[in-house]
């Protein structure tokens, strides 16, 4: 059985683009490790892809975040750089969560599911807590040195509510 480390959200408007943070900026090389490793024993890695439209202000979440991102075929939609390269299946998602993951998860027969990236207070909680329902019996970890939130507060914060959640923080 192999395990499997999902790469959450690492795309250049999270990065360095329109909600960018220098706390995303500081894990990216600690995510690119991460991922190396994960396939150099021989383990899975996918990512999640943020995906928006032109119609995004007229969405409900652009409604309460005016910020367009991640906009499907421009430079900040895509993984950063020291990721783009990678192999690894993509799922797109349109919300915080990926129900595709959850079916891609379930349909596995996985070790563990480790869980890294962006944000951490938003898409990895959300995505974390969805394969948590979907796989109950699979280990779900998150490593919070690979994850960045809106704010090191709200960062903390989802960190201490997976964890009562029985995510396993590495």
């Amino acid at each position: 059985m192999k395990r499997l480390l999902v790469v959450v959200d690492m795309q250049n408007d999270f990065i360095d683009g329109a909600l960018g943070t220098k706390e995303a900026q500081s894990i990216v090389p600690a995510v690119v490790k991460k991922a190396e490793a994960y396939a150099a024993a021989g383990d899975e890695v996918v990512f999640t892809l943020d995906t928006h439209f032109d119609d995004y202000m007229d969405t409900a979440e652009g409604r309460k975040l005016p910020v367009p991102h991640c906009i499907k075929g421009t430079p900040g939609w895509e993984l950063c750089g020291q990721l783009k390269a990678f192999e690894g299946r993509r799922f797109e998602k349109h919300t915080f969560g990926s129900g595709s993951l959850s079916e891609y998860v379930r349909g596995g027969d996985y070790r563990s599911v480790e869980l890294v990236g962006l944000c951490t207070d938003i898409c990895v909680i959300s995505n974390a807590l969805i394969l948590k329902a979907a796989v109950p019996e699979t280990p779900i970890a998150v490593d919070p040195a690979c994850c960045a939130g809106v704010s090191p507060e709200s960062h903390d914060n989802a960190i201490a509510a997976m964890k009562v959640c029985q995510i396993d923080i590495l």
